[in-house]
């Protein structure tokens, strides 16, 4: 038997029948959602480690900790060293028993609230990072799916089409919000658009090969609206499908990668989770999917 066998439902959800339910929450493969944690599970390792591993050093300057909204609401005391270690730990143990597919939804939810926790920690330091919006989300919706392996290629479920619909909206947003931040931060969108916003950051922080861009401000300028075009169009992709949806996901990934060669800045958090709009299903050998073993 070759090719993707017919999806199939879960014997317990039944299809939804409104419109924009089916879309909320489309019947997708279990298996892209057993790819898609495996993704995110070993980034949020690397990036405790790496991006936001400013916790433990927190640690020694409670007095400095700032609470946001949220973590004042649900009373969250400033971290101690021994208290961020613990929680490093935590984080690092459960991730990879929830990526291996371990104790699903019992490693899943702890991985969801000790990187929930992180987060407030190494964002509540007087700077908030919004390129980590889609991966707490990620972290937090994952384990409702339940379970969901490797082999589940021909096993339809909505609650994982719902579950990578959050991510994908959480994505979206990360560039639309951006757009009326600016809008809100400057008082008249025009005006961050034709200012020197980016001369300011190739001045601050760039590249040398990216120097000989600020003797062409017309071009900058042109940068600017074209960025702003593109984040504020960025909940299209939610309705995009086939190639113009592979398209979409790759202009961002070229957009990222091109930010990073010339700034330094990587939004790796949110590149991960584009992956919540691709058929990762299709990354698993056949040996492993239920068609193999059939």
């Amino acid at each position: 038997m070759s090719g993707i066998p017919t999806l199939r439902s879960t014997p317990t959800e039944a299809a939804p029948t409104n419109p924009f339910l089916r879309w909320f929450m489309p019947e997708v493969p279990l298996a892209r959602v057993a790819v898609f944690r495996v993704f995110i599970y070993l980034f949020i390792i690397i990036d405790v480690l790496t991006i936001s591993g400013d916790v433990i050093a927190h640690g020694w300057t409670p007095e400095f900790y700032q609470p946001l909204w949220l973590a004042r609401f649900l009373h969250i005391p400033a971290v101690s060293v021994l208290g961020a270690q613990i929680l490093l730990t935590f984080i690092i143990v459960f991730s990879l028993l929830a990526a291996a597919g371990i104790l699903q939804r019992l490693s899943g939810w702890a991985v969801a609230l000790s990187f929930g926790a992180w987060m407030f920690y190494t964002q509540g330091y007087g700077y908030v990072a919004h390129d980590h919006m889609a991966l707490v989300i990620a972290a937090f919706v994952l384990p409702t799916v339940g379970t969901a392996r490797f082999r589940d290629v021909g096993t339809a479920s909505a609650r994982a089409g719902w579950a990578l619909r959050v991510v994908q909206i959480a994505v979206v947003l990360t560039y639309f919000y951006s757009v009326v931040m600016k809008w809100i931060a400057s008082g008249n969108i025009t005006h961050w658009a034709n200012g020197a916003v980016i001369i300011w950051a190739l001045m601050r922080r760039g590249a040398e090969w990216s120097k000989p861009f600020l003797e062409m401000p017309g071009l900058l300028i042109a940068a600017q609206w074209a960025t702003l075009v593109f984040e504020f169009l960025s909940p299209v992709a939610l309705f995009l499908k086939g190639k113009w949806l592979y398209g979409a996901v790759a202009f961002f990934f070229v957009f990222h990668l091109m930010t990073y060669l010339a700034l330094g800045i990587h939004f790796l958090p949110t590149v991960i989770c584009w992956a919540a709009f691709l058929p990762l299903e299709k990354l698993v050998p056949k040996r492993f999917t239920s068609m193999g073993t059939a």
